[in-house]
């Protein structure tokens, strides 16, 4: 960006600073421009919502307030209407789908969302509200019935699942979504479908895919946890995320044996699952196919290598700790550039 004072290009800067959202402070990694001959600071539209996102992320994270994506999945599991569900939460219609769209409830209404994610409680609701028609409120309480049923059925696989890929929204631990097995999945078919990569490869392929993304838009993809081990970034539990998807056939996993006698693991297709990109924005879709282009023809080992220039990995490897996504804003140097 050129400076409106001078003409010159600006760098960007970044500095942690303290922001207020709702009467409550918090610590966000603020980006902006500096005119280095007037000291002036300036920012774009990009930039003041990546400052924002920040704050308002912290501040739904603090407050247990559900994300956007997590207040509309709440309603589409129910299969009904904004407006629908703007009744039975005793919610203006307007109001409720602004929630949808990126306006933060207050926190008396993120716990009634919140709530009304549990069938028993969101039949209750249903039974409550005066205002729906009554074929409107026999399908919806049809509806809750079957989810009741069905979660009991699967219990099980629910349970294994959140111990496989996890289950908690950790903040800047997983780049403020909570951890998505089917997202993750159709990430690693992805980079399976487009280079056949190693395991060391496929770890550090998902890791940048999950940082730039958040050094981007201030959310992760897939909501997975990294961990800095001695081989670079990788999720958190993957070797249990592998083996299940592989039993699952999203991946095979074919063995590649050296004559040092060493062996390596690649990721190849299935016949079972196909890449699914409706699960993904059009921004997403330009991390994944970016990361793909970068390091299609980068070996496992360089790519390690590249992974340990990273302030995350240096940061965290003495300690093998989960790597905090705000190190994403630190990703635009020598590493991913090299």
């Amino acid at each position: 960006m050129k400076s409106p004072i001078t003409g010159k290009e600006m760098p960007l800067c970044r500095e942690k600073r303290r922001a207020e959202f709702r009467k409550e402070s918090f610590e966000i990694v603020f980006h902006f421009y500096k005119c280095e001959d007037s000291g002036e600071q300036f920012t774009t539209t990009e930039l003041d919502e990546l400052n924002l996102a920040q704050l308002h992320n912290q501040y739904r994270y603090s407050n247990n307030i559900p994300f956007t994506d997590e207040i509309a999945k709440v309603r589409n599991k129910y299969q009904v209407s904004a407006s629908s569900m703007s009744e039975i939460l005793g919610l203006g219609v307007n109001t409720y789908r602004n929630y949808e769209v990126g306006e933060i409830p207050s926190k008396a209404n993120a716990k009634l969302i919140s709530l009304a994610d549990n069938p028993n409680y969101f039949k209750e609701l249903v039974k409550s509200c005066t205002t729906l028609k009554e074929n409107d409120r026999k399908k919806i309480l049809k509806r809750a019935d079957t989810l009741i049923n069905k979660n009991e059925e699967q219990f099980p696989t629910t349970a294994v699942l959140d111990y496989i890929f996890g289950s908690d929204n950790k903040g800047k631990l997983t780049g403020f979504k909570k951890p998505n097995a089917e997202k993750l999945a159709q990430m690693v078919l992805f980079f399976a479908e487009r280079m056949k990569p190693y395991k060391t490869k496929m770890n550090k392929l998902l890791f940048y895919a999950d940082f730039l993304n958040f050094r981007n838009s201030a959310f992760s993809i897939s909501g997975m946890q990294y961990i800095a081990i001695d081989h670079g970034p990788v999720p958190d539990n993957f070797q249990s995320i592998f083996e299940y998807l592989s039993n699952e056939g999203y991946i095979k996993r074919e063995i590649q044996h050296f004559p040092s006698g060493k062996e390596g693991t690649i990721f190849a297709t299935s016949d079972k699952h196909k890449f699914d990109a409706s699960l993904f924005t059009d921004a997403e879709m330009e991390i994944l196919n970016g990361v793909a282009n970068k390091f299609k023809d980068i070996s496992a080992s360089d790519i390690k290598e590249i992974s340990h220039l990273e302030q995350g990995w240096i940061k965290n490897e003495n300690n093998k700790s989960a790597i905090n996504y705000e190190y994403a804003f630190d990703m635009d140097g020598q590493a991913i550039h090299r």
